[in-house]
C-alpha cells in the first residue's frame, strides 16, 4: 500500500469510526464557476507592464447564446506577471462587462458639443482619409539641399504597451511607407 492510498483509508475509515456523516460533506461539493468556461489568455490594457490575463467566458460555443465574461485572473505562465495582477487588473472584468462601456465608435463633429455615434465603416473611413489629407498636405520630398528624404512630418506613430512585438513591427512598416519620421513603440511582450 503506498502513501497516498494509506491516507485514503484512515481518512474514510477514520471519519466512519468516529461516526462523520460524510454525506453532507459530498453533498457541498459543487463545480467551481469556471469549469465550462472557454478560456483566452490576453494582456492588461492599463501599463507598460503588460501583465498576463486569463478571460473565462461561458456561453461562447452553443447557439443563441450571448457570450459572457464570468472571470478575470493572472496568467501563472505568463513570465512577466506570473499570475499577478495590481488592483486595476483586478478589476478588469468590472470594465469588461461595465453597462456604460463604449461598444461603438464616436466622433466628435467640428463645432459641436457632442460625440455622435458613427459605424466601423464610417470609422475607418474617416481615419483614412485623415491619414491620406495630412500625408498629402504636410508631405516633404526634398530637403533644402535637394536631397530626396519622403517623409511626412505632420504624423507621428506609437505602438501601444500591450501591443506585440510582432504588431509593433507591422505598424512599423505601414507609418514607415507612408513616410513618418516620428515614431516609437512601448512593447513589452
Amino acid at each position: 500500500m503506498d502513501r497516498r492510498t494509506f491516507l485514503k483509508a484512515t481518512a474514510v475509515g477514520g471519519g466512519a469510526a468516529l461516526g462523520f456523516d460524510l454525506s453532507l460533506a459530498y453533498a457541498e461539493v459543487r463545480e467551481l464557476k469556471i469549469a465550462r468556461t472557454t478560456e483566452t489568455r490576453s494582456i492588461c490594457p492599463y501599463c507598460a507592464v503588460s501583465c498576463g490575463v486569463i478571460i473565462h467566458t461561458l456561453g461562447d460555443r452553443a447557439k443563441n447564446v450571448t457570450p459572457a465574461v464570468v472571470y478575470v485572473e493572472g496568467d501563472p505562465d505568463h513570465p512577466i506577471s506570473r499570475g499577478t495582477l495590481c488592483p486595476k487588473g483586478a478589476s478588469l472584468k468590472d470594465d469588461i462587462t461595465h453597462a456604460g462601456r463604449l461598444r461603438a465608435p464616436r466622433v466628435r463633429r467640428p463645432g459641436s458639443d457632442q460625440w455622435a455615434e458613427i459605424s466601423w465603416d464610417e470609422a475607418f473611413s474617416g481615419i483614412a482619409r485623415h491619414i491620406k489629407d495630412t500625408r498629402d498636405r504636410c508631405f516633404v520630398a526634398r530637403n533644402a539641399r535637394g536631397q530626396v528624404v519622403n517623409r511626412n512630418p505632420g504624423m507621428a506613430m506609437i505602438g501601444g504597451c500591450t501591443d506585440t512585438n510582432e504588431f509593433n513591427f507591422l505598424q512599423w512598416k505601414a507609418v514607415t511607407a507612408w513616410g513618418v519620421p516620428y515614431r516609437d513603440t512601448q512593447a513589452r511582450v
